[in-house]
């Protein structure tokens, strides 16, 4: 008898549309789509970071392209979504990982503005980007799956980030309600809740508020932050076929930061 056994890559033949993949958890996401087999379109508004990550993927004998996406614009969202289209033919999976991260302090310290622009890039992006993936997914592939990047401090109060955290945590509202409107047809949505990643937003973070790092990891029972490519490693996970009986839920992909 034959004991050996052949492990499929997780994403083999799958065309995946990432936000945010310039940089941080959105570019350890595309890499390792990619490596799972994954032809991958990576969307960011930083040309020249996307352009990086993308060569990167192909030196390593992946499937990759890039493409200008602002999440505060419907039209930019739509666009990005339909050239995965138009370069591979379909669309299967879509990890909606671009956000962006307020100035730290209490709520009433927060313009309107900066208000105003935490929900349009976290809460309503990740909407729109969903309504053009459900709407590429049924025209081509058919069936298909979504994660929406959340954050563990949706899950609590989040005085630092109130406004961060109030998106976030509607993110996590709008993933539940897809998941039971979508699931039906056989398209799956989750979402990630990341604890402290090591990532350009976290350091930003602890330029506004020194040693604020230190008291999240020393909240963690594993004893560290985060690097971005274990968070990517849940995402593909959510979007694989291995996980098909899955949808509805925020994993929290913490440390133990939440137990």
């Amino acid at each position: 008898m034959d004991n050996t056994t052949t492990t499929t890559a997780l994403l083999a033949d799958k065309v995946a549309f990432v936000t945010g993949a310039g940089r941080g958890i959105g570019a350890a996401a595309a890499r390792l789509f990619a490596r799972e087999g994954a032809r991958v379109l990576l969307a960011a508004r930083t040309e020249t970071e996307l352009k990086a990550v993308t060569e990167e993927i192909r030196a390593a004998g992946g499937t990759a392209d890039h493409v200008h996406c602002d999440l505060a614009d419907p039209a930019s969202i739509r666009a990005a979504v339909d050239r995965a289209v138009d370069l591979y033919g379909r669309l299967d999976v879509a990890f909606n990982n671009g956000a962006t991260i307020q100035q730290p302090g209490p709520l009433d310290q927060l313009s309107e503005a900066e208000f105003d622009h935490v929900i349009s890039v976290n809460l309503k992006g990740p909407w729109l980007a969903m309504n053009a993936e459900i709407a590429a997914i049924r025209a081509t592939a058919g069936t298909g799956a979504i994660v929406n990047n959340s954050s563990i401090g949706s899950l609590m109060a989040n005085p630092w980030l109130p406004a961060y955290g109030a998106a976030k945590r509607a993110v996590n509202s709008l993933t539940a309600s897809a998941a039971a409107t979508y699931g039906p047809e056989g398209i799956r949505v989750n979402a990630v809740a990341p604890g402290g990643t090591l990532t350009r937003m976290i350091d930003d973070w602890e330029a506004a508020t020194p040693g604020i790092v230190e008291r999240l990891v020393a909240q963690t029972p594993l004893g560290r932050g985060a690097d971005p490519h274990e968070i990517a490693e849940a995402a593909a996970w959510l979007l694989s076929d291995r996980a098909s009986y899955v949808t509805g839920v925020v994993l929290q992909v913490d440390g133990g930061s939440r137990a």
